[in-house]
């Protein structure tokens, strides 16, 4: 049976394009994912997932540092962070959760795969369900059986996976970080919207403003 492509958020009557710079073992990625698909359906906007390679390339050309090399006081507050906004947002969040610190490179290169095969709409509902593995549902992001399940779930091609790992896919991953760094990105989530920056959850209401402005 042939799988048609989900191109639900796409048309070529639409003139507002989101490129969501992305990494699907970030918790503010994670808290932002959600209200970031309604802001972009009710502004109708098409969101494009670009996900980074955070931790070896984004992070050592920016600055950053993994939270475990964070100063005491910094990975403090962070928790206080997450603990706020998740129940500000009323998101499910473990703040200590059993597969983190983790890979997300398989994962983003799922999302990247998905996206291509199955369109952009595809690409960010899987984006969620990766993202609530890490978050609200203690699964290990890194492995590939768990992603087969996730695959499952959402009714998307099995055959995903493998695609996956292919060379085009690489490159593609590679393309967006390189993208990323090019337009001075340094932390995920960080969203684009006619070459102006936000960077963080906490900006969509900025982002917001931007995209009222038409």
């Amino acid at each position: 049976m042939a799988i048609e492509k989900d191109n639900t958020t796409e048309s070529p009557f639409m003139s507002l394009t989101i490129d969501y710079f992305m990494a699907p073992q970030s918790p503010w990625t994670y808290l932002g994912h959600q209200r970031l698909t309604h802001m972009a359906q009710a502004h109708g906007a098409t969101v494009r997932v670009k996900p980074v390679d955070i931790g070896g390339q984004i992070f050592p050309a920016s600055g950053g540092l993994p939270v475990g090399q964070r100063a005491p006081q910094r990975q403090a507050y962070r928790l206080v962070e997450l603990k706020r906004f998740s129940a500000f947002l009323d998101l499910p969040l473990n703040l200590h959760p059993r597969y983190f610190p983790v890979s997300g490179d398989d994962a983003s290169r799922l999302i990247i795969a998905v996206a291509e095969h199955d369109g952009e709409a595809a690409a960010m509902r899987l984006s969620g369900a990766l993202l609530a593995l890490v978050w609200a549902q203690e699964r290990n992001l890194a492995d590939a059986a768990v992603l087969a399940e996730v695959l499952h779930e959402h009714h998307l091609p099995p055959e995903r996976l493998a695609q996956s790992q292919q060379a085009d896919v690489q490159a593609r991953y590679q393309a967006h970080t390189e993208e990323a760094l090019n337009l001075g990105v340094f932390g995920a989530p960080t969203y684009v919207l006619s070459g102006e920056l936000f960077w963080g959850q906490d900006r969509l209401d900025f982002l917001e403003r931007r995209l009222a402005l038409g």
